[in-house]
């Protein structure tokens, strides 16, 4: 089968589009005809390859990706042969997503409404679980103003519009461009500002909770922006890590009761996980209720294309890669 693995880390140019043997699930496992990929910051973090690739011992030849859907095509030992011919959600882990045909854990799948499509179910069900548990980690409460760093992905597109319909007060974001201002608009957000945090007409001096999914070197200036007992959640890091010092920047408003945290769906129980999932599920396949935003359709061969486009910031929402 077709797949695309990580043959050098580093630039788009390292993803090469290779043979494997096709796969075999093994006791608690599903094979998924996949029919939509999604590609996500986290790809490209370990495509890079640095501190994150080495901590988790990932090495050239390394397959990414980690949500895909498609159709069941074969169970392991002890899984429901009912599941055979369903359409379904899959996590298949830190990699493995970039295939033809695709392994994932039985408790990792779910299946799909009818009319909710691959592409929409891959761009929707890692990123509808971060945005409402990091609003959740951060104690978000209604009438409380919300900031979303780098609210261009489909992350920052789901948390903006959690956090309006959960009644905030303020739903700011930086972003790059007036364009990705006025689209964010339409999900939800009532102040743009650049990706400096700056501008915005009337927008608030101060937020109650900041949602950063950037991370970077300009993550330590975001904490001037916090309103007293304020709260920064991380979500993401596809800026990279944040100075090594950046606790200075936080104990320098030592007076305002500030808080940091970071936030990973790992810490939610997969019970909770898959119950959340289905509700979005649900909600977006209804239309309007949930808006999912796929930026651009891609087979799976043009992996690199769909990396470059990410790397320039071009991308508005999720890039999906169908074999």
């Amino acid at each position: 089968m077709k797949a695309v693995a990580i043959q050098a880390f580093g630039s788009p140019e390292g993803l090469a589009v290779i043979d494997l043997p096709a796969p075999t699930p093994a006791g608690g496992q599903v094979l998924i005809d996949t029919e939509a990929i999604g590609v996500g910051g986290v790809d490209a973090v370990i495509r890079r390859g640095g501190a994150l690739a080495a901590a988790y011992g990932f090495k050239e030849g390394h397959v990414p990706g980690s949500e895909v859907a498609g159709t069941v095509a074969a169970v392991g030992d002890g899984v429901d042969t009912s599941w055979i011919g369903r359409r379904v959600w899959a996590f298949t882990g830190m990699g493995g997503g970039y295939v033809e045909q695709a392994i994932a854990p039985v408790e990792e799948i779910l299946p799909l409404p009818a009319n909710l499509s691959a592409a929409d179910a891959v761009t929707l069900g890692s990123s509808g679980v971060v945005a409402h548990f990091g609003l959740a980690h951060g104690n978000f409460a209604a009438g409380e103003s919300v900031l979303v760093r780098g609210a261009a992905g489909s992350i920052g597109i789901m948390t903006v519009q959690l956090a309006a319909r959960g009644g905030a007060g303020a739903v700011a974001v930086t972003t790059s461009s007036a364009e990705r201002g006025d689209r964010l608009r339409e999900l939800g957000a009532t102040h743009v500002l650049d990706r400096s945090g700056a501008g915005g007409e009337d927008a608030p001096a101060g937020y109650d909770v900041i949602i950063d999914i950037v991370a970077g070197a300009d993550m330590p200036s975001f904490f001037d922006r916090l309103n007293p007992n304020g709260r920064m959640v991380v979500v993401g890091i596809v800026a990279g890590q944040p100075p090594a010092d950046f606790g200075r920047s936080m104990l320098a408003g030592f007076r305002k009761s500030m808080s940091f945290a970071t936030f990973s769906a790992d810490t939610v129980s997969g019970p909770d996980r898959h119950a959340l999932r289905s509700e979005q599920f649900t909600a977006a396949s209804r239309g309007g209720e949930l808006r999912t935003v796929v930026h651009e359709v891609l087979p799976l061969e043009q992996a690199v294309s769909a990396h470059r486009k990410m790397d320039a910031g071009e991308v508005f929402g999720r890039i999906v890669l169908t074999p």
